[in-house]
């Protein structure tokens, strides 16, 4: 018996020895690589529907702390008046945001062209960045095959008139209320109607600086089937004769004023206080806000596309995703991309995320507006949206070179004149 237990303790000794033995000693563990390490993050985001609104994102921000407790995420909230200043001077001063919230015409065409950008390549390997639709993926990828966006959600900019006041003043007529389609003609006798009636703005060519800018080049390239740029997205054509046509129609047309001193944030303003007719910077997005903001809206808001003069309407695609932004730090980049994929690889997240921006998903999926008439009514607008030409090489220079061509022309400078420098990309 007691060589039983002789042997029983030796067994327990050796043991006891072996796994000492085995362990790493403490003081060679790196802590560095812990994934239990806090990150503070910063995340900007540009105001894409609800994305702007501190207490929605916060909602969104809570669920993801709670599967990763480790990541902490502050958010700044930017405009699209001072909003590209504001990440220029702070990339300048060595603070760059970690993440940021926009589209490919600044994270690709801007930021991702100066290298200010990581390559999120990887995350294109995923499943559901399989579905994203083609045209997207081209728009989020950059000439030197690296992708500085990841996208989550899209839309089709649009117009909106005022519908009381186009129906007092006869104009309905000149619309199609099933298609949400007119022609050239149309809205130039529905100017003159409006006018008519005593209504002295029709609508605003706003050009203070380039926020909304998407709806002055939407509303001149559809008139007489312009374009903004050539098929191969490797030159500017705003100095064509189809261009320049819109242009002096807009001019002349009486009713419509071009205003140096308004930004479509002026405008959108205008329009819901009634004092113009029509707004030419619009879409899903900007109507859930302006009722949020104008509960006393007391007219009948109807979007439009914008008029042609007789093919299909070409409207601008807005595309909206998380950049990255190269601060040094491997591991805030990958904390970072470890936010993007739960946005984008949790289809729950993914919904809630696509939902708080008010717009579409980037992938075929069902429809997350089920019973939402709104959404189901700017939906029509989709399938008019039209090539997505914002990753032009010079595309910053061109987006200033637009709204102060169209500055110029409001202060009296001859329409040829004004757009004959336009930037070549080169």
């Amino acid at each position: 018996m007691k060589k039983l237990l002789a042997l029983i303790c030796l067994l327990l000794s050796v043991a006891l020895l072996s796994s000492c033995v085995s362990a790493p000693p403490a003081e060679s563990v790196d802590s560095s690589d812990d994934p239990s390490d806090d990150i503070e993050l910063t995340l900007w985001a540009f105001p894409v529907g609800n994305w702007g609104n501190p207490t929605a994102v916060s909602a969104i921000l809570t669920s993801f702390h709670k599967e990763h407790p480790n990541v902490h995420i502050s958010v700044e909230y930017l405009n699209y008046d001072t909003g590209d200043e504001r990440v220029n001077q702070a990339v300048l001063d060595g603070a760059a945001p970690d993440l940021i919230l926009e589209g490919p015409e600044r994270l690709v065409a801007n930021w991702g062209e100066q290298g200010w950008m990581v390559d999120l390549s990887d995350l294109w390997e995923s499943r559901q960045a399989g579905e994203i639709y083609d045209n997207i993926r081209a728009a989020c990828r950059h000439s030197d095959g690296a992708y500085y966006e990841f996208p989550i959600c899209m839309s089709a900019h649009c117009m909106a008139i005022n519908y009381d006041m186009f129906r007092d003043a006869g104009a309905l007529q000149y619309i199609d209320e099933e298609t949400h389609t007119w022609t050239t003609d149309g809205f130039i006798q529905a100017v003159q109607a409006l006018t008519a009636y005593g209504q002295k703005s029709a609508g605003i060519v706003y050009c203070k600086n380039q926020s909304g800018d998407q709806g002055t080049r939407a509303l001149v390239t559809n008139l007489y089937s312009g374009s903004f740029t050539d098929d191969t997205h490797t030159s500017y054509t705003v100095d064509s004769e189809e261009n320049k046509q819109a242009l002096r129609l807009l001019y002349d047309l009486e009713g419509i004023t071009f205003e140096p001193s308004l930004t479509s944030a002026d405008a959108i303003d205008l329009f819901c206080k009634k004092e113009t007719a029509m707004c030419f910077c619009w879409n899903a997005s900007v109507d859930i806000q302006q009722t949020i903001n104008n509960p006393d809206l007391d007219f009948e808001v109807f979007p439009m596309a914008f008029p042609t003069n007789g093919d299909a309407p070409e409207l601008q695609g807005g595309i909206w995703g998380f950049g990255v932004f190269d601060n040094g730090s491997e591991a805030r980049a990958e904390a970072a991309k470890t936010f993007i994929r739960y946005i984008t690889e949790n289809d729950a997240a993914y919904t809630k995320a696509v939902q708080t921006s008010s717009y579409w998903p980037v992938r075929d999926m069902d429809n997350i507006y089920q019973n939402d008439m709104l959404m189901t009514e700017y939906s029509i607008f989709t399938p008019y949206m039209g090539d997505y030409y914002q990753i032009t090489p010079g595309w910053f220079q061109a987006r200033t070179a637009w709204w102060q061509a169209l500055a110029k022309i409001g202060a009296g400078t001859d329409i040829s004149e004004a757009v004959k420098d336009f930037p070549s990309p080169d």
